[in-house]
């Protein structure tokens, strides 16, 4: 039996009812619902923007068909359930690839538009729905929608980091980034402290496309900040006709004991880690899955943070305050949580469409912490005095527990947003952070 969880498996959600969607041409009928009703695809949302407790939860996956593929000109239309894995073995032979992709492939085109995601190539190409063309909504009071920047250019910039808030999205179209392979020409720098890897990000962003970071959060004094930078470029080697590889699976279903996600044992693991790259410079050329989503080899890892699930806490930060990295660094080196897997990015330039899209020019960070009860949440009710203190924001989709009054803060376009939410449409993040919402759980 399938559970609808967020990945991050905090907090408890149980729908009401799961309503699997199998067919674009037979939509479901929202008066025959008796709760509020949320999209969900494969759950890889952090918190709690895919959950909806004691609601109805329109399962997606079975709208995973493609619709057309323009080999010449890159564009793909697809049904809102296919997952960018499947995606990707649809254009990979024939030399596409996605535009930006986020850490795992295990996501559904519908998700990826709803939580506007971003990737490794922010600073070149903006986030996911920067190149979405055109997608089709269905609500309950209009029926069947097309969205794009010249039809119904308002619910389209809605929808698009609209959390699944304003309709149940059918199908999308896509523009592809032309390639030559399968292979990422990839380079590992490894840096002593914040100020080196500012450097190095200013120096990488203008010839790589890709580029992120690694954080090792244990240190501190003159070692805060210490990490890998990770930056890459597709590889110029042209590799036609050849088949796309599975990725394979690590590890399944296994629940993290508590000994292993210790601050002892994280400590340790990361300094092997650091000290494990004996070169300051590694090079070498190497598959895309390998590049772009080395998680995805561990089937389930979120159970790695042991069995109360875990807290992703992701910030943005304008660039002239980055400063609050060191900040947030610093309050969890002096904390006594476990910060299990930390990543630093710079983002670009390029303009979001969506009104509560998260990507901005700015640092961000992501730091992933083992739920541990009150503690944890404090430590993020510190981060949030941070953030709103450097006029940063907090990322929707990996959020599980800030308030309403901080997300109003980070977001004040919400009352616009408002507006285009679909009646019948809920979550429980929506009730967290909108308590005056209707609908379930309420």
């Amino acid at each position: 039996m399938r559970l609808y969880t967020s990945w991050g498996r905090y907090p408890p959600s149980n729908p009401a009812e799961v309503l699997p969607l199998s067919w674009v041409s037979e939509p479901p009928d929202f008066d025959q619902c008796s709760h509020p009703v949320l999209a969900y695809g494969k759950g890889r949302s952090y918190g709690d923007c895919c959950l909806n407790n004691g609601g109805a939860l329109l399962d997606t996956s079975g709208l995973d068909r493609f619709i057309r593929f323009d080999a010449d000109r890159g564009i793909l239309r697809c049904e809102a359930g296919v997952t960018l894995q499947s995606a990707l073995r649809m254009i990979l032979p024939a030399n596409w690839f996605l535009p930006v992709t986020p850490g795992t492939q295990f996501v559904t085109v519908g998700g990826a538009i709803a939580n506007d995601v971003h990737g490794k190539n922010h600073h070149k190409e903006g986030s996911f729905g920067c190149h979405v063309l055109s997608f089709e909504l269905l609500r309950s009071d209009r029926g069947r929608v097309l969205c794009s920047r010249e039809h119904n250019k308002d619910l389209f910039e809605a929808t698009v980091g609209g959390l699944g808030l304003t309709g149940l999205i059918l199908w999308a179209e896509l523009k592809l980034k032309r390639i030559c392979g399968v292979y990422i020409d990839s380079e590992q720098i490894r840096f002593k402290d914040l100020e080196e890897f500012f450097e190095l990000a200013a120096a990488s962003d203008e010839s790589y496309e890709y580029t992120v970071a690694w954080l090792d959060c244990a240190p501190t004094g003159k070692r805060l900040g210490r990490g890998i930078l990770t930056r890459g470029n597709h590889s110029n080697t042209r590799t036609s006709n050849i088949p796309v590889k599975r990725a394979s699976s690590l590890v399944r279903g296994l629940n993290a004991p508590e000994i292993l996600i210790s601050r002892p044992t994280i400590r340790a693991f990361n300094w092997m880690y650091f000290h494990g790259h004996f070169r300051r410079i590694a090079t070498s050329t190497v598959y895309f899955e390998n590049f772009f989503y080395p998680l995805d080899r561990v089937a389930d890892w979120n159970r790695l943070h042991g069995r109360r699930g875990f807290l992703q806490y992701q910030f943005v930060v304008p660039y002239e305050k980055r400063e609050a990295v060191r900040e947030v660094l610093q309050l969890t080196a002096d904390s006594r949580e476990v910060c299990a897997l930390s990543v630093l990015k710079v983002f670009g330039a390029v303009h979001s469409v969506g009104l509560l899209s998260f990507p901005r020019p700015g640092v961000t960070l992501a730091m992933d912490f083992p739920f541990r009860g009150p503690s944890t949440l404090d430590l993020c009710e510190r981060f949030d005095e941070v953030v709103k203190r450097n006029a940063g924001v907090v990322y929707p989709a990996k959020d599980a527990r800030m308030s309403s009054e901080t997300f109003q803060t980070y977001y004040p376009g919400w009352t616009k947003f408002s507006e285009f939410l679909d009646p019948r449409f809920g979550s429980d993040f929506w009730r967290r952070v909108v308590p005056t919402t209707r609908g379930a759980g309420t």
